[in-house]
C-alpha cells in the first residue's frame, strides 16, 4: 500500500482522494491511500479531512520530511509545479503532478531531471488515458489496422468555467495557452501519445466573453515530425463534449467520450464498440502505485506511466501554442 499526501484540496484534489477512499458502497483502493494534505486555509477542508482520515496541514516541507510518506500528488497552481516536482525529487518522494508539468520546457526538463536523479517516479494527470475509448483508439493506432496515418482531428469542451470557477485558472501567467493549458491538453497529450512529439502550430483564440464568465473558442492547426496534420479545437463554455479521430489511408477510428469508438474500414460496414464506465482517476493512481512499488526495486524511468520524452513533448506543444498565441505566426515546437 502506497502512502500517499496530497497538496491542494480543491475541486480537483479532493476528486483524487475520493477516487481511491471514497466512504460508502465504494471500497476503498488496496494499491494507495491518501493519509496526509496539504492546504492553505485548514477550516475550509476540516470537515472533508475528517470524511477521508486525512491529518490535514500547511506546511508542504513536514510532509516531504515525514518517511511514513512514499509518494505526493500535486493539485497546485501550474506555475508551483516544476518548483513542488522538485523538492519532492529531493526529499525522495515520487510524484504524481497535475497537469501540466511546467509551462515551459526549460521547467520541465529541470524536473524530469531531478526525478530521474533521485531515483523517484513522475507523472502527470492525464488521466483521459485511462477512458476506455481512449485506450481503444490508441490500440488500433498503434496496430497498424488504419494504414499509413494521413491526418487526424480532436475536439474537448466542458462548462469548467461556468460551473468551477477558480480565479487562479484564467490567470495569464497560469494558463499561458489559453483553454489548452488545463483542459485541451488531454487531446494534446493524447496525440502525443499516438503520433510522437509536435512540429509546428498555428493557432488562433476568439474571445466573447472575459472571465469571470469566459466564453472562448480555440482552433490549433498542428503539424507533427511523423508528418501528420491535425485540428485541435476547444469551446470552453459549451457542454461536455470530447472527440479524437484518427484518419489512415485504409480507414479511421473515432474516440466519442469516455465509452465510445466508432471504425470505419475501406471495404467493411461500420463497427461502433462501446464499453462500461471506469474511474480514471483511480486507474491513473493505481497504475502510479504500481510504478512506485516496481521502482523501489530497480529505479529507472521505464517504470513511469508515460515516458519522460512524451512528458517533455507535451509541455514543448503547450509552449509553442502559447508563442502562437501570442504572436499570431505559426511556430515551431521545440525538440525534445
Amino acid at each position: 500500500m502506497i502512502r500517499a499526501a496530497v497538496i491542494g484540496l480543491g475541486r480537483w484534489g479532493r476528486n483524487h482522494v475520493r477516487a481511491v477512499q471514497a466512504p460508502g458502497d465504494v471500497p476503498a483502493s488496496g494499491a494507495l491511500r491518501f493519509t496526509r494534505a496539504v492546504v492553505q486555509t485548514p477550516e475550509k477542508s476540516q470537515a472533508f479531512a475528517d470524511e477521508h482520515g486525512l491529518e490535514l496541514g500547511t506546511d508542504f516541507a513536514a510532509v516531504l520530511a515525514d518517511p511514513a510518506i512514499d509518494a505526493v500528488v500535486l493539485a497546485t497552481p501550474n506555475s508551483r509545479h516544476p518548483g513542488e516536482v522538485i523538492a519532492c525529487a529531493r526529499a525522495g518522494k515520487s510524484v504524481l503532478c497535475e497537469k501540466p508539468l511546467a509551462l515551459t520546457l526549460a521547467q520541465a526538463r529541470e524536473a524530469v531531471a531531478a526525478c530521474v536523479d533521485h531515483a523517484v517516479v513522475l507523472t502527470v494527470g492525464q488521466d483521459k488515458r485511462r477512458w476506455p475509448s481512449m485506450d481503444a483508439l490508441a490500440d488500433v493506432v498503434a496496430s497498424g489496422a488504419l494504414g499509413p496515418l494521413l491526418h487526424a482531428e480532436g475536439h474537448f469542451s466542458n462548462e469548467n468555467t461556468r460551473n468551477f470557477q477558480t480565479s487562479w485558472r484564467e490567470l495569464p501567467e497560469e494558463a499561458p495557452a489559453a483553454s489548452l493549458t488545463g483542459t485541451g491538453i488531454h487531446v494534446l497529450d493524447a496525440f502525443i501519445r499516438m503520433f510522437g512529439p509536435l512540429d509546428t502550430v498555428l493557432a488562433q483564440q476568439l474571445v466573447l466573453a472575459p472571465a469571470p464568465a469566459i466564453q472562448d473558442t480555440l482552433s490549433l492547426l498542428l503539424r507533427f515530425h511523423q508528418p501528420l496534420s491535425a485540428v485541435l479545437c476547444g469551446v470552453r463554455s459549451t457542454p461536455l463534449f470530447w472527440r479524437a479521430h484518427v484518419f489512415g489511408r485504409d480507414g479511421s477510428a473515432e474516440a466519442i467520450g469516455e465509452h465510445e469508438l466508432v471504425l470505419r474500414r475501406s471495404g467493411a460496414p461500420l463497427e461502433r464498440r462501446m464499453f462500461g464506465p471506469v474511474s480514471a482517476l483511480r486507474l491513473q493512481l493505481e497504475s502510479f502505485a504500481a510504478a512506485v512499488n516496481d521502482n523501489a526495486s530497480s529505479p529507472s524511468p521505464a517504470h513511469w506511466p508515460i515516458a519522460p520524452q512524451q512528458l517533455l513533448a507535451t509541455v514543448a506543444a503547450v509552449e509553442a501554442v502559447a508563442t502562437a498565441l501570442r504572436e499570431g505566426s505559426v511556430v515551431r515546437a521545440a525538440a525534445v
